[in-house]
């Protein structure tokens, strides 16, 4: 007799497809730094146009990449019943946020709010700066 909280099949697939994903996470990070400095290099030797446009691009993906690690990890923290299974109606989703909402108070949940939050910000600012300097007219 298994001891512990039952979760049906795919809520545990789904839990461990994010396990994988954020057991990735330091290395979707690095590549985000690794593209930033990238890009930071190119813009600082005055790379043509197209090339800096292929970093700013690439240094958005990864940056996407590491949040969704970061979401992954932060929703393994939260444990199983932010999960809604399969085929639930909406009073199954609403325990699910419910869940969420509270698991987001725990200190060890709390760490990977404040990742996501921290990647979710530095990668909307990117999305500023890259399309603040489209459209420009120079005299």
């Amino acid at each position: 007799m298994p001891l512990g909280r039952r979760i049906s099949k795919d809520v545990a697939a789904r839990m461990e497809a994010d396990r994988r994903l954020a057991d990735s996470y330091r290395e979707r990070l690095a590549d985000a730094s690794a593209a930033e400095a990238a890009l930071r290099t190119a813009q600082g030797e005055g790379a043509p146009a197209h090339e800096v446009k292929a970093l700013e691009i690439a240094f958005d993906q990864a940056l996407t990449v590491a949040l969704e690690a970061a979401q992954a990890a932060e929703r393994v923290a939260m444990g199983p019943k932010v999960y809604v299974p399969e085929g639930q109606d909406g009073a199954a989703r609403r325990a699910a946020e419910i869940a969420e909402r509270k698991a987001r108070a725990r200190w060890s949940v709390r760490p990977w709010t404040d990742e996501v939050e921290r990647l979710r910000t530095a990668r909307e600012t990117h999305r500023l700066s890259f399309r603040a300097g489209r459209g420009v007219a120079v005299a």
